[in-house]
């Protein structure tokens, strides 16, 4: 093992503890100065009805808006796929497009016919019914033997990158609720939440981009997919606790939290070796049908196990995803059972129900506008600075370390996930919500360009691992 290396292990491991101490107290801080203020009082919600309307004309729209909503996102993920933008942005702008945000402004008509409001309880739950399998399939895709090397700097890297965001988020909060919040909320809730959405990291979107300019296989590839797949990791946890401190209101949280805990054991301990030997019999030559049905009645009872704990139906299946292993048998038959289905057909259900939900036209004056740059700031300065600053103390160049920076900006879907569960549980309000989508939109289209900058040219050539210990060590 190199000296320096390991003489710089107990420095990195004060450092972190130091890190975590410093933002828990900042939030306590945070917590008592934001519980005195005053939010407006909560306006009552319209609801819609689902049981509202002709089933046969509901089925119809519900059609009509998945074929609308599926061919303007082709096109426009082509058109952005060609001028080096990941095709996930263009998917979610045509959802956008399609939303009160555009068709709904000059053609309201049209809107109304193509996503009328009695369409969005029943694209709601194709929605949801699409979240949970494309967060198993993000499960599938996490490569966690990459996290058995270089784990100090992972860690410390991943890990900064969570917390230095949800701070900064937590302290954005102080001006943010008693504007773009109501007093139904708790302040604790809103902190909480801002905090987890300023700290996601989109692992599939960070995976594409590196796989377009060729970077998998480079130092900084391998580095970023493993402190991403962390990153993923943490993140969820973080949401899953938060949306159990949401749902408490009896001063259960604790218990979620152990139960949640107890779930995590049950999957790596229990559930991974059942999972193997499943994989091992179509490696024999038995069919994969069998055990693929056995995995995603595995997904649906893992999802209504984490909803009922109360952390969420997305984190059982991102879970059960994750003990799979990413190159088995039973992986690679799930991709290819799942994967086109969940891409082509069920997520652009998710970004129809989320263009409906934002309103640009909410976001109306220069105001709101200063609010939504100052949103994409602390976003951008979190999660850019929180990396750098660990990979620089870890021995990380600045280039790389900046390299690094920008790829762990990259949100995307998951950022838009994350958002919509806030929704649904009322802790943001539909400005707040617009406004963190734009901020999802912004910080992922600036990954690219901004990577190119440091980058110039596509990196080509895979660095061995000896080599990265040993340029980790300069």
């Amino acid at each position: 093992m190199d000296t320096r290396s390991s003489n710089t292990t107990p420095r990195v491991v004060i450092v972190y503890g130091v890190m975590l101490l410093a933002a828990v107290a900042l939030f306590l801080i945070f917590r008592a100065f934001g519980e005195t203020l005053v939010a407006p009082p909560a306006q009552t919600p319209v609801t819609l009805n689902p049981a509202a309307g002709d089933t046969s004309s509901i089925l119809f729209h519900l059609l009509l808006a998945l074929v609308a909503v599926v061919a303007l996102g082709r096109l426009l993920g082509a058109l952005f796929h060609s001028i080096g933008q990941p095709p996930v942005i263009g998917e979610v702008v045509a959802g956008i497009l399609l939303g009160p945000s555009l068709l709904g402004y000059v053609a309201p008509d049209v809107a109304a016919y193509v996503l009328p409001g009695t369409v969005a309880p029943y694209l709601g739950l194709i929605a949801q019914l699409g979240v949970i399998v494309y967060m198993f399939t993000v499960g599938l895709d996490l490569n966690t033997d990459l996290l058995r090397g270089q784990v100090q700097t992972t860690v410390a890297t991943s890990h900064s990158s969570i917390v230095v965001p949800f701070t900064m988020g937590s302290a954005l909060a102080l001006y943010l609720y008693p504007r773009f919040s109501t007093s139904a909320v708790p302040f604790t809730h809103f902190a909480l939440f801002l905090g987890v959405a300023m700290s996601i990291t989109a692992f599939p979107v960070l995976a594409r981009i590196l796989a377009d300019r060729r970077m998998t296989a480079t130092r900084l590839g391998a580095l970023a997919l493993t402190c991403a797949a962390v990153d993923d990791i943490t993140a969820w946890c973080l949401l899953a606790f938060v949306v159990g401190v949401v749902h408490d209101s009896g001063g259960h949280a604790a218990l979620a939290a152990v139960w949640t805990i107890g779930f995590i054991v049950v999957m790596f301990a229990v559930v991974r070796p059942l999972l193997e030997r499943l994989s091992r019999q179509i490696e024999s030559g038995s069919s994969p049908e069998g055990p693929i049905v056995i995995t995603l009645v595995g997904m649906l009872l893992a999802a209504l196990a984490t909803d009922a704990i109360g952390v969420h139906a997305i984190f059982g299946p991102f879970m059960l995803g994750a003990v799979i292993r990413h190159d088995s048998a039973l992986a690679r038959a799930l991709k290819r059972a799942v994967g086109d289905l969940v891409i082509v057909l069920l997520l652009p259900a998710f970004f129809a129900f989320t263009g409906m939900r934002t309103e640009i036209g909410l976001v109306s004056g220069v105001y709101e506008w200063l609010v939504c740059g100052l949103i994409v700031l602390v976003a951008v300065a979190g999660k850019f600075g929180g990396t750098v600053i660990a990979a620089r103390a870890t021995g990380l160049d600045a280039r790389h370390a900046a390299g690094l920076g920008i790829l762990m900006n990259t949100r995307g879907l998951m950022e838009l996930i994350v958002l919509n569960v806030g929704l649904d549980l009322g802790v943001i309000s539909p400005t707040l919500f617009t406004m963190l989508v734009l901020m999802a939109l912004m910080t992922t289209v600036m990954t690219t360009p901004l990577l190119h900058m440091v980058f110039p040219a596509p990196l080509r050539t895979a660095a061995p691992a000896n080599v990265m210990a040993r340029e980790a060590s300069h």
